[in-house]
């Protein structure tokens, strides 16, 4: 498709409706709100991604690379079919064509660093008076490619906090935690490219995933190398077609086969609960006690049904022994392990358990707490964080919106804003040219600053008249992420 096709029927002719003679749109992008409570900054990641994959991957395959009479055609004939009779014109078009590149400027705070509500990620205006219809026309497209990452970024970073927070104070293995949040999501994201997207943002806090596309995106996109550095993996595993295969009465037949045959030795995590999970702790796993411990690996047990904290910690009041003492205790009984110098269990290296399903920011911080409370560090069980977690999310969840808050006409500027009289304050816009400085470690916003201000602060060139001018490495945006997480859990 031509990629100036992808956008809102709505979009295709503002470059009419502006005043006659403007020559400069200036918009930023900005989370206005959270409605994630005690969450009041927002990871900013995606736009790298943007610019390399639309800006300028789309745009020169799809656009500048075809004949211009195949894209004129092409466009017209869209809005012909969409609107009606073309009146949008496709003058703008070939002129755009004739150009060669997109004559846009883009500045932004570095990917990876948290942002407070109202403070703008980035801006973006045009470099060349007549393509001013430009700027706002990308907004539909850049809005659906950015917010998703941002979110998922956000989201992983609390459960990093989570995690942390409990290893800190429990766990003699604190960086356990980069494999203690694992990215079960792919199969629910809304398709490819939103999987790819959300599971990057997971990778900057964690390096557990089992999107094996995300490792390609960010190598691609973000300069990784999986040669030379862990950007996310993960461990053998079966799913519940392989235990049921193996049949019920032979279940034990089928642990011992995998941990003796086809993984001698390794991590191998088993699925335990396609038929009673409660056996398989308390009979398959004491009669495989001594095959256990014997491999240089260990087998990691997966519960995946019910309450994930009752299971995982033991509900005071379940039915039955086990499900009082819950997973984690029920393994500490047959394996043991030692208790590190801070006064908390850890199970023997051999044994160890995962729950990849329901689980939630306040579910993860339960179990941490609750096993906690029961003498366990929280560094025993691997929580899998699925599509609940990253696709139960919309736009609205920060707020964020692209807005134009400057412009020029007839060479005089004009510094725009928007305050309905009916919004509770969400929607109130900045005003004008935009600065952000750092000030004690947090960004701030300046609005209605001169155009001297503004080359000024913490944004910086990134992209400018088809050219990429930052080309971040995903190890320098993980290290923004992961200081901030580890200042905030000193």
């Amino acid at each position: 498709m031509n990629p100036l096709l992808y956008t809102d029927g709505y979009k295709v002719d503002h470059r009419r409706q502006y005043p006659n003679n403007t020559t400069l749109v200036y918009s930023n992008w900005t989370p206005r709100k959270s409605r994630i409570q005690g969450v009041e900054k927002v990871v900013f990641f995606g736009l790298q991604y943007f610019i390399k994959k639309y800006i300028i991957e789309e745009f020169q395959t799809n656009f500048f690379n075809k004949p211009k009479e195949e894209i004129c055609k092409q466009y017209s004939r869209r809005i012909n079919n969409y609107l009606g009779e073309n009146s949008v014109g496709i003058e703008h078009i070939a002129a755009l064509h004739d150009l060669g590149y997109i004559p846009m400027t883009f500045k932004a705070l570095p990917e990876g660093v948290e942002v407070p509500i109202r403070v703008p990620m980035f801006t973006m205006y045009n470099t060349l008076p007549e393509f001013f219809w430009l700027t706002n026309y990308f907004e539909t497209l850049l809005s659906t490619t950015v917010w998703l990452p941002c979110n998922s970024a956000t989201i992983a970073k609390q459960y990093r906090k989570i995690l942390d927070k409990y290893a800190q104070e429990t766990s003699s293995v604190p960086d356990m935690v980069d494999w203690q949040g694992h990215d079960f999501s792919m199969r629910g994201m809304a398709g490819l490219e939103a999987a790819e997207m959300s599971a990057a943002g997971h990778l900057l806090s964690f390096t557990g995933t089992d999107t094996i596309p995300a490792v390609d995106f960010l190598e691609k996109y973000y300069n990784a190398d999986s040669d030379n550095e862990l950007i996310g993996g993960s461990v053998a595993a079966t799913e519940h077609s392989v235990m049921c295969m193996g049949t019920n009465s032979g279940e034990e037949d089928t642990f011992k086969r995998l941990i003796t045959e086809v993984y001698p030795n390794g991590i191998v995590s088993i699925v335990s609960d396609t038929w009673d999970l409660w056996k398989v702790l308390t009979e398959y796993l004491p009669n495989l006690k001594e095959e256990v411990l014997a491999r240089d690996g260990k087998v990691v047990i997966r519960p995946d049904s019910g309450d994930p904290v009752d299971i995982i910690c033991g509900n005071p009041n379940g039915k039955t022994v086990e499900e009082q003492k819950g997973v984690i205790q029920l393994l500490w009984e047959v394996f043991g392990g030692t208790t590190n110098t801070k006064g908390y269990k850890e199970l023997d290296s051999h044994i160890g358990a995962i729950y990849g399903d329901s689980i939630t920011l306040e579910r993860a911080t339960q179990i941490c707490e609750r096993l906690k409370q029961k003498g366990f560090a929280s560094t025993n069980v691997v929580l899998g964080i699925g599509s609940f977690t990253y696709q139960y999310n919309t736009r609205d969840i920060f707020g964020f919106a692209m807005k134009a808050t400057y412009g020029e006409v007839d060479g005089e500027g004009r510094e725009i804003f928007k305050d309905p009289i009916t919004d509770d304050g969400t929607k109130k816009s900045a005003k004008g040219l935009l600065k952000i400085t750092l000030e004690d470690g947090e960004y701030t916003l300046h609005d209605q600053v001169s155009w001297e201000e503004e080359q000024k602060g913490e944004l910086r060139e990134i992209f400018k008249d088809g050219k990429l001018l930052v080309d971040e490495k995903l190890s320098e945006i993980r290290l923004r992420t992961k200081n901030s997480v580890l200042e905030l859990t000193e």
